[in-house]
């Protein structure tokens, strides 16, 4: 695979294809069901109000890809707000592992339904296997160029929004005597509850990130990177409300949290029998294959170009090939050992943490020093900021309570990240003083 990046190689198609194909592809699959257990019975509604975070989130990145577009773009915006330091490296490696949990989250819900085709199998060790199986395809989709990464991914992000809103809405309509909202449920739902689930929610369509991360190989990257993710929010939003919508109409709370995390399968049983479990299964894996495929080609970017940019440590380990072609394999490799030690709760919640950090640090970045240069309007930006500090801490909260292991690991890989790349930066700075004293 070539290293450099292949300027105007995606069109605005192919963009809002590989955006939608990242978010479809965990959101609404892995999601649904844990959403409904911190939400209760209205939880169809933290998809649209998610989607209303999102956006407001969407805006900086919007103005920051019309003014900077670039490969690896939350990597160059970041340096562009906090010059080359360690914050820039920092938050630029916990976006660059959110993307990585993430395609961990749909490698396992990958495995997660296709095993539901073998009856009577270990799904604890099938479930992994088939996930590290789907890592392995699309790292080597992924080596064969942009080109097929583009087609690839329009091909099955078409089938699959078609095909799950097409049943969502057949199961919509044939559960349409039900009160969506009439719910028997576990638990009270609580406030701090229903914020918990925002925060997954956000994580839903944080798939938006990838299109800036391909900035300037999108065909007029001015115009259509803005464009590609304001329609990648709004089909995904449509997409993901008729599936909550149908999925409520069609069973219970305790039945959606107790198939947790193949929930839209078993939703599809009530109404449609075997026949609509088994399509089920079968858009569940056309999404969560796609997903994986415009994942690992936008990640691999990112690091990349914080590799070129000499923000972090990079080595070849005797690899042939360019820096793409390394970052591709390290890419595979954390996802493959993530999808292995980690069930889709933690991997969903760490995810989201980790976003929600990097998420604060480019809306500040904005709002401090890239507001005037940029043309943002400080009221969006700063209400971005509020919306993320809340979900945050709602999730916190929750997690703290329920799993505070998964807040340990988030809070001390922050940690590691930003004292290892100070330590870096440090000793890369002191190495070039000690070269430029050298030829002096």
């Amino acid at each position: 695979m070539n290293s450099s990046y292949q300027a105007k190689s995606l069109t605005l198609t192919g963009a809002v294809a590989m955006g939608t194909g990242v978010m479809i592809g965990a959101g609404i699959f892995a999601l649904t069901g844990q959403i409904a257990e911190l939400a209760g019975p209205g939880f169809p509604w933290v998809f649209v109000i998610a989607a209303v975070v999102t956006g407001f989130s969407a805006y900086s990145y919007v103005k920051l890809s019309n003014a900077f577009p670039s490969a690896g773009g939350i990597a160059m915006f970041l340096e562009k707000a906090y010059g080359h330091s360690a914050v820039t490296a920092s938050a630029g490696l916990m976006m660059a592992f959110s993307m990585v949990i993430n395609e961990s989250l749909v490698a396992r819900t990958f495995g997660t339904y296709t095993a539901r085709f073998f009856n009577g199998a270990e799904a604890g060790i099938l479930e992994p296997a088939l996930g590290v199986a789907l890592i392995v395809i699309a790292f080597l989709i992924n080596i064969s160029g942009n080109r097929l990464v583009g087609s690839v991914s329009l091909f099955m992000a078409v089938a699959k929004v078609v095909g799950i809103g097409a049943l969502a809405l057949a199961g919509f309509l044939a559960a349409r005597g039900l009160d969506i909202l009439a719910t028997k449920q576990i638990t009270e739902p609580s406030v701090t509850g229903f914020i918990a689930a925002l925060a997954l929610g956000v994580l839903a369509f944080k798939g938006f990130t990838t299109i800036t991360n391909s900035g300037s190989e999108i065909i007029d990257p001015h115009r259509n990177v803005g464009r590609a993710i304001i329609y990648s929010i709004a089909i995904c939003v449509v997409v993901y409300l008729l599936v909550a919508l149908a999925v409520n109409a069609s069973l219970s709370l305790p039945e959606i949290v107790a198939a947790r995390d193949y929930a839209l399968a078993e939703a599809a049983r009530p109404t449609f029998g075997d026949l609509g479990e088994t399509l089920t299964i079968l858009l569940a894996i056309v999404a969560t294959a796609s997903g994986l495929i415009a994942s690992i080609f936008a990640v691999s970017r990112m690091l990349a170009m914080l590799t070129d940019m000499k923000l972090i440590p990079h080595r070849h380990f005797g690899m042939p090939g360019g820096v793409q072609t390394h970052t591709l394999v390290y890419t595979a490799c954390i996802a493959i050992v993530l999808t292995v030690f980690f069930d889709l709760g933690r991997i969903a919640s760490l995810g989201a943490m980790l976003y929600l950090v990097m998420d604060i640090a480019v809306h500040w970045g904005v709002l401090r020093y890239l507001r005037d240069r940029v043309a943002a309007n400080r009221y969006v930006v700063g209400t971005a900021i509020v919306m993320d500090i809340i979900v945050l801490a709602g999730l916190l909260a929750v997690k703290l309570e329920t799993d505070a292991f998964i807040v340990l690991v988030a809070g001390a890989l922050i940690l590691a990240i930003f004292s290892g790349e100070y330590v870096f930066l440090k000793r890369a700075k002191q190495d070039l003083q000690v070269t430029h004293t050298g030829h002096e």
